[in-house]
Parts: C-alpha cells; sequence; structure tokens
C-alpha cells in the first residue's frame, strides 16, 4: 500500500471513529449532564480505535493518566495483530469539544481527531494551559500578528476581504478575561458573534466561506490550538498561537514538555508539522458542522475528513441504520 492510500485510509477510518463517538453522546445532548455526555464519546472513541491497525500513541487527549482512565497523554491504541506492523501516529483527540453545548443542547459541539504519521509529521505536545489566539481563512493567510493590536489585525483582515471593518463578523469566547479586548473589537467597529465553548469548531468555521466568521480571536485552551491548526493546514487557513501561563508551576511543566521559549508565537506549520490528518463529526449543529440527526430508523451525521498533504476536504452525510450498526446508543 503506497502513502497516500494509507493516508487516505487512516484519515476515513479516523471520520468513522468521531462519528462513533458522536452517536454515543447525542443521547445526552440537553439532558444537563456534561460529565456522562464526555464520558459516552470517550468511551467509544477509545473501542473504536481497537478497529484500526495502527501504532497509536496519545499526545493530547483527556489528561494525565491518574486523571483520565482512558486516551490519556501517552497511552497507546490501535488494533491489535496486524497493528503490530501498522504506521506510527501521534494522535491529538476531543472526544466531546463542547461539553457544556453538548449537555445544555448549545450548538457547536463537536468530536475531533487530529494525528500525524510519524517520521512524515508532528503534533506540538501542547500542555493544557491557555493559549492566546488568532485564526483566519486563506484568503487572511500572512495578514495578522498576534504581536498587533486587535484594531491593526481587524484593519489588516478587512484589506484583505475587500470589506469595511463593520462588515467583519469576530469570534470570542464569552469569557471575563476577553472584556477588554471584546470593547476594542466593538470600539473598532466589527461584529462579535460570542460563543460559550468551542473554539476548535469556531476556529476552523474561519476557513469555511459560508459560515460568515472571518476571524476567531482570544485565549483559549491550548490543546485545542493544536486541533485547529491541523485541521487549518488542509484548509490552507492559519492560526498563530501563544502560550499563557497562570504561575511558575505550569512554565515548568511545560518546559518539561518541551517548551523552551515560553513567549514564542507559534505558527500554524509548528502546531501541527508536515503531514497530518484530521477529522470531526458534528454533535449538536453550529457554524462549522451539522449534528446528529435522529430518524425513524437511525441517525444521521455529519463529518469533514481533511488530509494536510493533499488539502482534500471530504464532507461526509452519513445515514446510520441502528439495526446494523455496532455502535447503536
Amino acid at each position: 500500500m503506497n502513502t497516500y492510500t494509507m493516508d487516505r485510509n487512516i484519515a476515513f477510518e479516523l471520520g468513522r471513529i468521531c462519528e462513533r463517538a458522536a452517536l454515543a453522546c447525542a443521547p445526552y445532548v440537553g439532558r444537563g449532564d456534561r460529565h456522562t455526555a464526555d464520558g459516552a464519546a470517550t468511551d467509544a472513541m477509545r473501542k473504536a480505535f481497537d478497529d484500526l491497525y495502527i501504532r497509536g500513541t496519545i499526545v493530547i487527549g483527556e489528561g494525565e493518566r491518574d486523571e483520565a482512565p482512558m486516551l490519556y497523554i501517552g497511552e497507546k491504541v490501535g488494533g491489535k495483530g496486524e497493528a503490530a506492523e501498522g504506521p506510527e501516529l501521534e494522535i491529538a483527540v476531543d472526544p466531546l469539544e463542547g461539553t457544556n453545548l453538548c449537555a445544555n443542547g448549545w450548538p457547536g459541539a463537536i468530536t475531533v481527531i487530529a494525528a500525524a504519521v510519524k517520521g512524515e509529521g508532528k503534533l506540538l505536545h501542547a500542555p493544557d494551559v491557555y493559549m492566546e489566539k488568532i485564526a483566519v481563512g486563506e484568503a487572511c493567510r500572512g495578514a495578522t500578528d498576534l504581536q498587533l493590536s486587535p484594531t491593526e489585525n481587524l484593519n489588516r483582515i478587512a484589506v484583505r476581504l475587500e470589506k469595511p471593518v463593520k462588515e467583519l463578523t469576530i469570534m470570542i469566547l464569552d469569557r471575563p478575561r476577553h472584556e477588554k479586548l471584546i470593547e476594542e473589537v466593538r470600539k473598532a467597529g466589527a461584529r462579535i458573534k460570542l460563543i460559550t465553548d468551542g473554539d476548535v469548531a469556531g476556529a476552523l468555521a474561519c476557513a469555511k466561506r459560508e459560515s460568515g466568521i472571518d476571524c476567531l480571536m482570544g485565549i483559549g485552551a491550548a490543546p485545542e490550538g493544536v486541533l485547529a491548526a491541523a485541521g487549518l493546514r488542509a484548509l490552507r487557513g492559519e492560526i498563530q498561537g501563544r502560550l499563557i501561563f497562570k504561575d511558575d508551576a505550569e512554565k515548568e511543566r511545560a518546559k518539561s514538555m518541551g517548551v523552551t521559549d515560553p513567549d514564542h508565537i507559534y505558527t500554524t506549520e509548528e502546531l501541527a508539522q508536515g503531514n497530518v490528518m484530521f477529522a470531526a463529526t458534528g454533535v449538536t449543529t453550529g457554524d462549522f458542522l451539522k449534528g446528529v440527526r435522529y430518524t425513524k430508523h437511525g441517525a444521521w451525521t455529519n463529518t469533514v475528513v481533511m488530509r494536510s498533504r493533499t488539502h482534500t476536504i471530504r464532507w461526509q452525510e452519513v445515514e446510520h441504520h441502528f439495526d446494523n450498526e455496532p455502535y447503536k446508543s
């Protein structure tokens, strides 16, 4: 099997794993129990990896081994038997990105996986700290810079998109830490779409023309920045990230994970290097993906599967008949 065929097959399988996780947590949408929803997605994703003939290592997951019984950082995943000869992969997962979104029935919850073939690609082993981010679509590649003020970045984006700042829509997490950012963006004249969670889908929406989102700004989790970068590599979008530490303990933890310059601004390619694959399935309908929709005999899922090597983006509408599926919820 040549490299291109192997990549394509693995990418498709990652999409199927995301579907299984989405179907597992979909019954908990709107039921107010984010922990049970996340647990269902994690369990389904972990079991699904057993069907994939790879030698995978989780580099971004549910946390450290003592904190997470499954999909913890450093965990080995992949099927048995033939997997001993399978490709080695670094894998980043978020079995349910937007647990609160799922629990409350709000838009934008997704299941997501990124992977890099060892020797051909690499995912930043991001510590579980905050990251300042700015993400844009293909038209604005090279226009933004985290060292500039939000106003300056908005003006640069407006020039690239050939429209006034007042017609821009900027996505920002609704957090107290963003009070000054929100004030400046509004003062500059741009529109804001506030989200409660889910900045991976938010960053990717910037590269989807019909989403109406022009940029994502603000501070979110660093691991989610890596996941977003993997998807944006294929979408030809761009993200920059700078780690934010709340204390010296977090800096020391980052140093132990290989971070040598705490002030470094990471590019898209540094966050997700070389040949990377990305898959995500919607749990609740948002700006990037449609959520799980139930039918008389099963459900529909909306999945995206992408590869940076070829920049192929496959949007998949899949009908699942639960009588025939091994992962009926």
